[in-house]
């Protein structure tokens, strides 16, 4: 009907009315066995075994599948244990009072969730054998579905939500059940409709590729879009830039883009341009993608977008294939972010010439250097580990050489956080707690050049772990650590540092070497200053979308292979030098000493020698030698490096305030120059 007349339209709503009407009890059978999904975990599995049947379904009519589900009823202890219905001799004594409770329960259940049946609300959409609409077009909520404990009591109990330790929230939540306070009741009610949403949903097998873990709705709507669209029609969504880069969307997003589906990626950064009230480095893309039948010889992708018009510019327009993914992100499949063409030719020609850290593509695991990935301490889950240096005084415990505290035989070490740290430097910054400041009560205060002079000025961390949890770990003298919170528009995107033995927070993760602690750990200053120069920060630049420098990205970036070091450059064996550049950048403070002793940095008397002294200057050209040393490695000319330099604006705008000129990119290319002559010594400009 076309509803061009009056009467067509009376016509129309007449049988829309009807259709709802014969409808009606389909919806009621289909918001029925949806809420028992809620109101019984493992339905209906459990009714079905509870029956000795096979199944329910595929019954002549709606009366009677009710009649089998009802039949079950007293045969699932689940309901009575829950308070759902009575005891087993009621339910046989009055069972239809007992249906029309559950009955009851089911409905206000699926009016408060508003359960929606796609089939039955779009009825002519599907067909046998297939159907589907011809496009799924939206912008679904980005938002999680765990409750977010700290934002729930900022709007109820704000002392609670100002607690940094999630212990310490634990605590004080506790202590309302205690009170039967009625905002216990409101978060209990929030937490376990959460738990049940994330149950659901992941049970419902929905959701097999996008539906795990931490779970944000707008994945879900992602998957359901999949399922909704026709073989040959077309997908196209707003969604978080995650949804091509995240491991979680792995496998989702390797079966569009190594199959050819992947129409179009265009990645935006916010700006608070696009969405005011989201961060401003937040990235989102316009995702489009085909049915499971249709194909494209590329996709048209752009990323970092800032407006609209840049979409006309062909330099940042990109046409990639299903290989060009495959080639940069081998174990996953994720998208890469090539800002231009000249980003492209690049990276692709790195990953031609150089291994990536740990491959998975073939099926077994391949290292080029034998480490092993760490998060050491999880300052949610583990904070009943961590006590203020005020708690631990409190208890007796007494300042001890290196930066630690002591009690008897037992020590305290810092607990380091990414905020402590910055390029070869553990000593970067203290950390000062706000308490007013909800979401980021503990910020850094950087610890002056003129005190790290003195090699006993050690950073004030927020927290203290005692070593006997960090040995159970990890009980090594130093390890080599970088910061898990980033973002490719920051001065750097990969910070790494030596730490000294201590805790570490997972806003650092720690690499180790495979094997004992003593002996097998000299590769690690070359992989420090590998993941610490500019080449390896722009193929990384390549593919962080977010702020969260997670494993899989890491280990599927290009390093230099072990057997490169080997070589010499004049007179000079490459690993050799690297390690002496390490050490000096490095060894400034006296608790790093274990660091020197593995070098073999000792007088001969077998006495480890004193620190480097802190000298802004001499680290300056220390860096500047390294960066152009693995420019040459990476075999990357002096075009190139000038180019990749270029792609790091605020290091430039850093410079030209100091200086008056790009100095970084200046000292990187004299000492290039030099290389290539085939000279390699620690000579300052």
């Amino acid at each position: 009907m076309t509803d061009i007349s009056i009467a067509e339209a009376h016509d129309s709503k007449t049988l829309t009315d009807q259709a709802d009407q014969q409808i009606a009890p389909i919806h009621v059978l289909l918001d029925f066995w949806r809420a028992m999904r809620w109101l019984i975990p493992g339905w209906p599995e459990k009714q079905r075994r509870a029956k000795g049947r096979s199944t329910v379904e595929g019954v002549s009519d709606t009366e009677h599948a009710i009649a089998e589900i009802f039949d079950g009823i007293r045969n699932v202890p689940e309901l009575v244990q829950r308070g759902l219905i009575g005891d087993s001799s009621e339910v046989n004594s009055n069972g239809i009072r007992c249906a029309n409770e559950l009955l009851a329960r089911a409905r206000s259940l699926a009016r408060r969730e508003q359960f929606f049946h796609w089939w039955t609300a779009f009825p002519t959409v599907w067909r046998a054998g297939g159907g589907g609409f011809d496009a799924v077009i939206g912008n679904p909520p980005w938002d999680r579905i765990k409750l977010q404990q700290v934002e729930w009591f900022a709007e109820r109990e704000l002392n609670i939500a100002r607690q940094a330790r999630a212990a310490d929230r634990k605590r004080m939540i506790d202590d309302l059940r205690k009170k039967g306070a009625p905002v216990w009741h409101e978060y209990l009610e929030a937490s376990e409709r959460a738990e049940s949403q994330a149950r659901v949903l992941r049970d419902s097998g929905d959701y097999p590729l996008l539906g795990g873990g931490d779970v944000n709705l707008y994945s879900l709507f992602v998957e359901r879009a999949e399922t909704l669209v026709a073989k040959d029609g077309l997908v196209a969504l707003l969604t978080p830039s995650g949804i091509a880069a995240d491991k979680g969307a792995a496998e989702f997003f390797r079966g569009i883009s190594g199959t050819g589906r992947l129409a179009a990626l265009l990645d935006f950064e916010n700006r608070k341009v696009f969405f005011p009230d989201i961060h401003a480095s937040f990235k989102f893309c316009a995702l489009v993608f085909g049915g499971e039948a249709r194909r494209f010889e590329t996709a048209k992708c752009a990323f970092f977008l800032h407006a609209l018009t840049e979409l006309d510019d062909p330099e940042r327009m990109l046409a990639l294939s299903s290989d060009d993914f495959t080639r940069v992100n081998p174990n996953t499949g994720a998208a890469p972010i090539f800002r231009s063409k000249r980003d492209a030719e690049l990276t692709t020609r790195i990953y031609a010439n150089h291994p990536v850290l740990v491959n998975r593509s073939t099926g077994t695991e391949k290292k080029v250097w034998p480490v092993r990935y760490v998060r050491m301490f999880d300052m949610t889950n583990d904070s009943d580990k961590f006590l203020t240096r005020a708690e631990l005084e409190k208890r007796g415990w007494k300042p001890a050489p290196l930066n630690r505290l002591a009690k008897g035989k037992a020590e305290a070490v810092p607990l380091y956080e990414g905020k402590m740290v910055q390029m070869y430097d553990h000593r970067a910054a203290d950390v000062v707690v706000n308490a007013q400041n909800l979401h980021r009560a503990a910020q850094q205060e950087a610890i002056k050049a003129s005190e790290k002079i003195a090699p006993d000025r050690y950073p004030a961390p927020q927290f203290w772990a005692t070593a006997s949890d960090v040995d159970a770990i990890w009980p090594g003298g130093w390890s080599l650590a970088f910061k898990s919170i980033t973002a490719p528009t920051n001065m750097r995107t990969m910070l790494t540092s030596f730490v000294p033995k201590s805790g570490v927070g997972n806003s650092m993760a720690i690499l180790l070497p495979e094997g004992s602690v003593a002996g097998g750990n000299s590769f690690l200053p070359l992989l420090l200053a590998n993941m610490s120069v500019h080449a390896f920060d722009f193929v990384l630049r390549q593919k962080v979308q977010g702020q969260n420098l997670n494993w899989f990205i890491v280990e599927q970036l290009p390093v230099i292979a072990p057997a490169a070091f080997e070589q010499r450059i004049g007179k000079t064996k490459i690993a050799d030098y690297i390690r002496a550049e390490v050490l000096a950048l490095t060894y400034t403070a006296h608790d790093m000493a274990p660091l020197a002793r593995d070098l073999g940095y000792v007088d001969g008397n077998g006495r480890v020698k004193p620190p480097f002294v802190w000298d802004p200057e001499d680290r300056r050209q220390r860096m500047a030698r390294l960066d152009a040393l693995f420019m040459r490695l990476y075999g990357l000319g002096e075009a190139d490096a000038d180019y990749i330099l270029s792609t790091f604006p605020i290091v430039r705008e850093k410079d030209a305030a100091a200086f008056g000129t790009y100095r970084t990119r200046d000292l990187i290319l004299a000492y290039l120059q030099r290389i290539e002559k085939g000279l390699l010594s620690h000579a300052g400009m």
